[in-house]
């Protein structure tokens, strides 16, 4: 493969170091949709998972493999470590992929070689050319990492790079694995890769890293500047303690400022030519579902995706946007998706017409779920008038989500008031198909609903968070719940949209509680088989 340097390459691994946020644990399923999102997006490798580290992400990584990995589609990458069982697994869970590759690394700091690997820089110089050869027995397309390269030495990191682009690696990627460097630090690292790696024109450097002292968009600016051409990124920046650079900051920063990115790729400053391939209007709604599935609430303030990155309370402001957009707007919210509230449908509107607009909206539903979404949208019309792209959005995101059906929320009915006591009465459908009821008060309707489930559903758990959000403004808007729960040391996330808020809490709590019965019972069927195993 031929380096490719005249653009960035997008490389999203919301799917892999994403999920490894606390409680953003994602089911096959919920993988595949957002894969199939991140397609539209137009990221141009997704790192699919881990496969190795257990069945459920092998069999996900292989079927975005299949579905997702086509021929016009993205490169879709498993990551091992640099051991030959990881690398098979690997191997063997992207070979449905048109462009399957595989993304091996081992530590290469000092203090990872000391306290973690026990391992001494020559055993590992030895250990990655041939990881890195054997991968390339699997596909041709291998990248490899050297672990924390932020604080490893140059002079090493300058010898593992050059014998693992000897031995077929096609990228070599540079983490900032714990967030450590600063821009002109990390800017630096890479401008010394590019001048002290004899072969490093045989390869495309690549730059991972975390945002643990807010600084990961910044260093990989700076890495661009100093020949660095694949980011690797994620979605709304989850990930890991603070998380990683964010996917949508990194693309919009490239296409605001081009002018000034420009010359680094030898191009005249008003070439207006993408340094991406990103369909920049797919940002937002992307944004919104990763935020849906992973129960990661996306801050009001945050760059890009956030409620309030193009919203402006000062009438200094108001005045001049209204006067020139450009007063005070560095970028058109209609660029990342976000465009005017249009009202598209209404009650009357037939399930052809509700299907086109899904297409028109760039969802791809199959007929089962496309008839529930579309029952969803008859009893949405009958409470309100007019029905908007963000009100369909909404809909489907919550019917593409839907945790496993354990247990079903039949009935919930609630009294509360000023002088009253907040009453609540729940019907649950179990998964023998029993009908239990039962009823509970508490400080407010909904604690008194999560205390009815409890009394229904006996699972252990403690709720650690709460949100509720409105897709559009007015009085009748959809609010969505988003809710996490803990089960000794796992989150699970609940998510549930509705124009009754308290009814969408209801159903936000039973997904969650699905979605922990769903890992409980796993739990216990892998633990009867290691039984009869032994």
């Amino acid at each position: 493969m031929q380096p490719q340097h005249d653009r960035i390459i997008i490389f999203d691994t919301t799917l892999r170091d994403g999920e490894q946020c606390p409680g953003a644990t994602l089911n096959g399923d919920e993988k595949l949709a957002i894969a199939k999102q991140l397609a539209r997006l137009g990221v141009d490798v997704i790192e699919a998972g881990f496969p190795f580290a257990s069945p459920g992400d092998f069999d996900a990584v292989q079927k975005i493999a299949a579905t997702v990995g086509t021929e016009t589609g993205p490169t879709i990458c498993g990551l091992a470590r640099a051991t030959r069982e990881d690398i098979k697994a690997a191997g063997e869970a992207v070979k449905p992929a048109a462009k399957p590759r595989i993304h091996t690394f081992i530590a290469t700091s000092d203090i990872h070689l000391q306290y973690k690997l026990k391992k001494s820089r020559e055993e590992v110089l030895k250990i990655a050319p041939e990881m890195v050869a054997y991968a390339k027995s699997f596909v041709d397309d291998v990248e490899f990492s050297p672990e924390d390269a932020g604080r490893s030495d140059p002079e090493f990191l300058y010898q593992i790079l050059e014998a693992a682009i000897a031995a077929g690696a096609t990228t070599v990627n540079i983490p900032d694995t714990v967030g450590y460097t600063t821009p002109a630090e990390f800017g630096g690292l890479i401008r010394g890769i590019k001048e002290n790696v004899p072969n490093i024109d045989q390869a495309i450097i690549s730059v991972h890293g975390h945002n643990d002292l807010g600084l990961a968009v910044a260093n990989f600016l700076s890495a661009v500047e100093n020949g660095a051409r694949q980011l690797e990124c994620t979605i709304n920046g989850i990930g890991e303690r603070a998380g990683n650079a964010a996917l949508e900051e990194l693309v919009m920063a490239l296409h605001v400022r081009r002018q000034y990115y420009n010359p680094f790729f030898g191009r005249a400053p008003e070439s207006t030519e993408p340094l991406t391939q990103i369909d920049t209007k797919q940002i937002y709604k992307t944004s919104r579902l990763v935020s849906n599935l992973t129960g990661m609430l996306v801050q009001p303030n945050k760059a890009i995706v956030g409620a309030n990155a193009f919203a402006h309370e000062s009438g200094i402001h108001q005045d001049g946007v209204l006067k020139n957009k450009l007063t005070y707007e560095i970028m058109d919210a209609e660029s990342i998706g976000l465009s005017e509230n249009q009202i598209v449908l209404g009650k009357h509107s037939g399930r052809h017409a509700f299907g086109n607009r899904l297409q028109e909206l760039g969802f791809e539903l199959p007929d089962t779920d496309l008839n529930k979404a579309f029952v969803r949208f008859k009893e949405l019309a009958d409470k309100k008038k007019e029905i908007s792209d963000w009100d369909i959005e909404a809909i489907v995101n919550d019917e593409i989500q839907q945790a496993p059906d354990f247990f079903r929320l039949e009935l919930v009915q609630v009294s509360c008031g000023d002088r009253a006591q907040p009453t609540a009465t729940v019907t649950v459908r179990t998964p023998d198909g029993a009908e239990l009821t039962d009823a509970a008060i508490g400080t407010g309707p909904v604690d008194a609903i999560y205390k009815a489930i409890n009394r229904v559903i006996n699972v252990p758990n403690k709720l650690i968070e709460f949100s509720v959000q409105s897709v559009t403004a007015g009085i009748d808007a959809i609010g969505e719940v988003t809710i996490r729960v803990q089960h000794e040391d796992r989150v699970y996330s609940g998510h549930a949209a509705n124009t009754d808020i308290v009814v969408a809490s209801a159903q936000a709590y039973v997904n969650a509680l699905n979605r922990l019965s769903e890992a409980l019972k796993k739990e216990r069927l892998h633990a009867q088989h290691e039984t009869t195993v032994v």
